[in-house]
């Protein structure tokens, strides 16, 4: 492959963009803390929401043209999630030009542990249904109970 390239994967608070352009990632986390307070809490996890923003920058390389870019989640247990698409375009340049994908995510998660959001690279000409993985963001969901008398 001659392209796309990942410049930066991650999970952050949130996600600045000045009027330059530039981008900014906020608080970048690998690991989100569930606390859940009350006199009767449970031991084991509840499901909860949890609220992050992904940050995707891919460089072109050679690549020209429309294509899209998977988000597939993974649960700590190893079952898939519903993977969502993005449309993206690359018009041309000398190999620099970048995309930024900037994924607002609210989901609800319902195991502890550790789970991993493939990011893959779909050319709806080959095959829409298949891929190429270009990386793998992990994000670690700890369950923190405090019990109050």
């Amino acid at each position: 492959m001659t392209g796309p390239y990942v410049a930066a994967a991650l999970f952050c608070e949130r996600v600045l963009q000045e009027g330059d352009g530039v981008l900014s990632a906020i608080r970048i986390v690998d690991q989100q803390v569930l606390h859940l307070i009350g006199a009767n809490v449970p031991g084991d996890m509840p499901p909860a929401m949890l609220n992050t923003t992904l940050l995707i920058a891919l460089k072109a390389g050679q690549t020209r043209g429309r294509y899209a870019v998977r988000i597939a989640p993974e649960a700590p247990s190893g079952e898939g999630m519903p993977p969502v698409d993005f449309a993206v375009n690359f018009m041309g340049g000398d190999g620099e030009q970048g995309i930024n994908l900037v994924v607002p995510m609210q989901m609800q998660v319902a195991q502890e542990g550790l789970y991993w959001f493939d990011v893959v690279w779909v050319d709806p000409k080959v095959d829409p249904e298949a891929g190429a993985l270009l990386t793998r963001v992990p994000l670690r969901v700890v369950y923190q109970p405090v019990a109050t008398s």
